[in-house]
């Protein structure tokens, strides 16, 4: 009688093993196997880590195995179990492999695919199709959009992390790294000396020194001893934690009425203002997105403020960026003066604070929150409703997509939530951080999280202009190597642009994000379709970069871009993109780390060694 090899790979986290009875049926295009229960008698099966092997007889041939299905049955109490992937050995000594990573909970049963990547045009056979359809309908049913608060992209249909798919949740690992970070920050920051500093105002600057005492590196303590400076503060802009305000002045606004006679003491090259515009050395920020925004308010005796400032900024001979004055609102008056380098020293110094605190919230609400967070939850929701496991953009943004909706839902649930830590701390909390999220979804384009598109915008795509922008060159060389990945997967199973026109899966895909995780905001501008591979690679580019690279620089790193753990793929074409990707992504690291020798501010945020995989944190 003809017999089949079955291996199953249990998870190596926490708690992925399980004592509860698995049951498996091989499904093939000529008939279907028995259902049988998985045991070996005196051995203790489906352990953490395990890769545990089972003869299944069948009385005749099955065929081509095209599904298998797993099932779960009570033992003694629910216990979840994590699989990895299930591999057949035919009678004719054939592998057919099936990844799963996913969670069964409860009496839960889970179909299979074999791992070949197929659209849904190449499917034939009645079984095949009625699979993908089933597995679409329960996720639709499973992700949910929810409005979180109106004007905003939508999120998840879950208030709490529990309350979330068990595939999503985060692992138990990961559970508890948030809590040993926490003690790890708690005694780095030396916090249990100093607990009163922050449940009161500072009076002293000398505060962060204290604060900082058990944290010592190169950049911190260079960064400690010039944080007064103009060039410090000029340099941020370019290489900070916020490096996407910065843009060209081309024509100073009218509601920023400098004159040439303020600032001509700081200009170095014997022209005027408005030469300097024009020989394309004055940029300029303005943080108008704050304007009316309420500041919180954390008891009736403590108000907070806010600040809308536009700061004007000088490349001088040197190539370095100085700000050269300093408006902190945006209607002009004698109430809102010009701050400018030659006022006095401390003037000067809380004008640029005040520059510094309205740059935080920005970077913290918009540049970080939604730019990042937000727009990769709603790719992540689009992703789950409108693809199935088997579809190669599936396997391709689910590595980047991993965590995400978990640590949004925390967001949604402890920071920025009613009564959360926004509220307490922030200046923004209180409501006006959705306000100011609000605000800024208004100039939010699929344009604009297209990172060449966005760097040109804003004028500063130049490199001689701008030699030092470390930002812009590292991030265009990792946009460049995604986008030739994301173009390798797509060429592979995308013949012409007829094939991405045709396929109806990833048309609801991108409809499902404009239409309902954006809301069709006006001026949003996301497309509904997509016509061309071409379009094709660049919507899976600014997917990856956003959860990725853009997300780096605006954060910090976990598991580096380019490793995948968790094989969706099985396909040997795409295995070597892959690998491609990795060798390209270890030579931009290399030009990095090269670039960076000897420098007193070396800039890491996105070389790729630094570049976590998704937005998990």
């Amino acid at each position: 009688m003809p017999s089949y090899t079955v291996t199953i790979a249990t998870g190596s986290q926490w708690f992925a093993g399980t004592d509860d009875y698995i049951y498996i049926t091989l499904m093939g295009t000529e008939q279907c196997s028995e259902r049988t229960l998985l045991d070996k008698p005196l051995y203790n099966d489906f352990e953490r880590g395990a890769v545990d092997s089972y003869d299944v007889t069948v009385g005749e041939h099955l065929g081509e195995i095209v599904l298998v299905k797993i099932e779960k049955k009570k033992y003694w109490v629910q216990d979840d179990w994590y699989c990895r992937y299930i591999t057949v050995k035919t009678p004719t000594g054939d592998y057919v492999e099936f990844p799963c990573f996913r969670w069964l909970v409860d009496n839960k049963e889970v179909v299979l695919r074999d791992g070949r990547a197929r659209l849904p045009q190449d499917d034939k056979t009645r079984l095949v199709k009625q699979h993908r359809q089933k597995e679409l309908e329960t996720r639709r049913k499973t992700y949910r959009w929810k409005e979180w608060q109106p004007g905003i992209p939508m999120s998840i249909d879950a208030s709490r992390h529990k309350d979330l798919p068990r595939d999503i949740q985060f692992d138990s690992e990961k559970g508890v790294d948030f809590v040993l970070n926490y003690s790890k920050a708690i005694e780095n920051l030396f916090v249990n000396q100093f607990m009163h500093m922050f449940q009161s105002s500072w009076s002293d600057f000398a505060d962060f020194e204290r604060i900082f005492v058990r944290i010592k590196n190169t950049i911190s303590e260079y960064v400690m001893q010039h944080w007064k400076e103009d060039f410090m503060f000029g340099y941020q802009y370019l290489n900070g934690c916020n490096p996407v305000v910065i843009q060209k002045c081309t024509k100073l606004p009218d509601k920023f009425p400098v004159t040439h006679e303020m600032v001509a003491v700081c200009l170095e090259r014997e022209l005027t203002l408005e030469q300097e515009i024009e020989a394309g050395n004055i940029y300029i920020a303005d943080y108008e997105v704050l304007d009316g925004i309420s500041p919180n308010c954390t008891d009736p005796c403590t108000l907070q403020y806010l600040a809308a400032p536009i700061c004007l900024l000088y490349k001088n001979a040197q190539n370095k960026i100085l700000p050269l004055a300093i408006q902190l609102g945006q209607t002009p008056g004698e109430d809102n003066p010009i701050f400018l380098p030659s006022d006095g020293q401390y003037d000067w110094l809380l004008a640029k604070i005040w520059v510094r605190s309205a740059d935080f919230q920005q970077h913290q609400t918009v540049t970080h929150l939604l730019r990042t967070h937000l727009m990769t939850e709603v790719f992540g929701i689009a992703m789950y409703r409108q693809l199935p496991a088997v579809h190669p953009v599936y396997k391709l943004l689910i590595p980047h997509i991993r965590f995400t909706i978990a640590i949004n839902t925390k967001a949604r649930e402890q920071l920025i939530c009613e009564c959360g830590i926004f509220d307490k701390a922030n200046a923004t909390g209180g409501g006006g951080h959705v306000q100011l999220i609000q605000k800024a979804v208004k100039s939010l384009t699929f344009r604009s999280l297209c990172f060449p598109d966005g760097i040109k915008a804003r004028g500063v795509d130049n490199k001689e202009e701008l030699p030092t922008y470390f930002y812009r060159d590292d991030g265009n060389r990792v946009w460049e190597a995604t986008k030739s990945f994301a173009s390798d997967v797509v060429r592979i199973y995308y013949s012409s642009d007829e094939m991405v026109q045709g396929d109806e899966e990833i048309q609801a895909f991108v409809k499902d994000v404009c239409s309902f995780g954006m809301q069709d905001f006006d001026h949003c501008e996301f497309p509904k379709s997509l016509k061309s591979r071409e379009e094709l690679t660049e919507y899976l580019t600014v997917v990856i970069f956003t959860a990725s690279a853009q997300h780096a620089a605006v954060n910090f790193g976990q598991l580096y871009l380019g490793m995948y753990p968790d094989e969706h793929f099985i396909e040997k074409p795409v295995k070597e993109a892959m690998e491609t990707f990795r060798k390209q992504l270890a030579e931009i690291t290399s030009t990095i780390k090269r670039r960076n020798e000897g420098k007193k501010l070396p800039y890491y945020n996105m070389s790729p060694d630094m570049i976590p995989n998704s937005v998990a944190v």
